[in-house]
């Protein structure tokens, strides 16, 4: 037994590390989200700010858009020219999905400096990507609502995971090579 967790070591220390960062960024995550409510950003700041530039990113494309806090449920309403396409809900501000990048990112840590600013970029660039994700979906769904499930369920998923999954391999590249660097020193 002592000889099977000497060899799979790595493997084992990536997951707990994994799970370990996980679960504390998600606990913060969720301290932060009951905790520190303010009814100026509804229902929470981020996905406050999330729906907001999205609406900037539509506009952007020449509709009209607007969104509105949609009490009692927790989410911001996204309309575009008039017409109801989306509700923006604390899951769609990327929060979760940044956890699971910089967890994961963490476990598999390279240099300390590396790490931190490729996370940090990859973080910037998932949220980036969601913004976009978000307001093109809007858009996808007001001129073909016919396909608002698919674009909602399957397309603008595959795009937000898509990323961080490419993120993720460019990471393993580069660790790859620090370490490839750093035993040839």
């Amino acid at each position: 037994m002592r000889q099977l967790l000497q060899r799979y070591a790595p493997v084992i220390r990536f997951i707990f590390t994994f799970l370990g960062v996980y679960l504390l960024l998600a606990l913060l995550y969720n301290l932060y989200l009951h905790n520190f409510y303010s009814p100026a950003y509804y229902p929470d700041f981020l996905t406050h700010l999330v729906a907001l530039q999205s609406e900037a990113v539509v506009s952007a494309f020449g509709y009209i858009t607007q969104v509105v806090p949609g009490y009692p449920e927790a989410n911001m309403h996204l309309f575009v020219n008039g017409k109801f396409v989306a509700r923006i809900i604390e899951g769609c501000n990327a929060a979760s999905i940044i956890i699971l990048f910089v967890s994961f990112m963490v476990a598999f840590s390279g240099k300390w400096k590396s790490t931190f600013f490729f996370s940090l970029g990859g973080a910037v660039m998932i949220y980036v990507t969601n913004v976009l994700r978000i307001a093109l979906m809007a858009i996808g769904i007001y001129e073909y609502p016919g396909y608002a499930h698919f674009l909602h369920s399957i397309a603008f998923p595959l795009v937000i995971y898509g990323v961080v999954f490419l993120l993720w391999v460019l990471w393993i590249i580069i660790y790859t090579k620090e370490i490839k660097h750093e035993r040839s020193h």
